[in-house]
C-alpha cells in the first residue's frame, strides 16, 4: 500500500471509500461469533460514517434473489438511490460490475465490510492488494462463521498487507480534529448514542462504592454512640 495514497497513513473523506459486502439476512444467519445486534450497529455506524462525510460507497449482494435474500433494510435505507450490484462468485473481484464500480470512484483505499469474512471478505480483498489497493477491513462489522474463520480471515488478508480497524475508529478518523465544525455535532451525537449506555453503566459501580462506603461510615458512627453510651 502506497503511503501516498493516504494522509501519512491516516484514511480522510477523500481518499477512501466503503464496500459493503453480502450484508444479507441469510448470511447473517450462519453467523456464529458475536453477537448479530452489535454487528448490525457497528454496520451501521460505518454506513453513517459514509454518509455524513460524503465517502463514496459500494454496496453488492451475492446470490440474492436465490439464496442470500435482499440486503439488509438498515444499509438500504441510508443509501436508497444505490442499486446494490449482483453476482453469483462468492469473489466480487471476478465480478466486472463490481471491479469497475471500484475503479470508478477513483480512490485507491477501501473500506471492507462482509458477511462472511472467510470467503466475501478475504477473496476480493485478496485480490485488490494485488491489485495495489490500499483495503481495510472493518472487524466489527463483518463477521466468520464461526471465530476461527474470522480470525484466520483477518489474519491472512493482514498477512497480505491488509489493514484491520473498527467501525468507530473509521468514524472518529474522518472527523480526526473536534476543531473542525462541518460534521462535529453529527459525530457528537453518534458518539454519545453508542457510548452513552457504557458511560452509564461505568458510573454506577462508583455510584454504587459510595453508597457502601456511606452506609460502613454510618455503621461506624451508630457504634461509636453505642460506645458512649455504654460509657456512660
Amino acid at each position: 500500500m502506497s503511503m501516498s495514497s493516504t494522509d501519512k497513513g491516516l484514511l480522510t473523506p477523500d481518499n477512501c471509500a466503503v464496500i459493503f459486502l453480502d450484508q444479507q439476512p441469510e448470511l447473517l444467519c450462519g453467523v456464529a461469533n458475536g453477537d448479530r445486534r452489535v454487528l448490525l450497529d457497528n454496520l451501521q455506524l460505518l454506513a453513517k460514517a459514509a454518509r455524513i462525510f460524503g465517502v463514496p460507497v459500494i454496496l453488492t449482494a451475492v446470490e440474492s434473489k436465490g439464496f442470500s435474500g435482499e440486503i439488509a433494510p438498515q444499509l438500504l435505507e441510508l443509501f436508497p438511490d444505490q442499486k446494490p450490484i449482483e453476482r453469483s462468485s462468492m469473489n466480487a473481484w471476478d465480478n466486472p460490475a463490481f471491479v469497475a464500480a471500484v475503479k470508478s470512484t477513483g480512490r485507491r483505499n477501501f473500506l471492507l465490510a462482509a458477511l462472511w469474512s472467510e470467503a466475501c471478505l478475504a477473496f476480493p480483498a485478496l485480490q485488490m492488494l494485488e491489485e495495489g489497493y490500499g483495503v481495510y477491513a472493518v472487524k466489527d462489522a463483518s463477521r466468520g462463521t464461526n471465530p476461527a474463520a474470522q480470525e484466520t480471515a483477518l489474519r491472512r488478508v493482514e498477512q497480505a498487507g491488509g489493514v484491520s480497524v473498527t467501525a468507530l475508529q473509521v468514524l472518529l478518523e474522518f472527523q480526526r480534529d473536534w476543531g473542525r465544525p462541518e460534521h462535529r455535532e453529527e459525530v457528537r451525537a453518534i458518539v454519545r448514542e453508542r457510548c452513552g449506555r457504557d458511560g452509564a453503566e461505568a458510573r454506577r459501580p462508583a455510584r454504587g462504592a459510595h453508597k457502601a462506603a456511606a452506609g460502613r461510615q454510618r455503621k461506624r458512627s451508630q457504634r461509636m454512640v453505642q460506645r458512649k453510651e455504654i460509657n456512660r
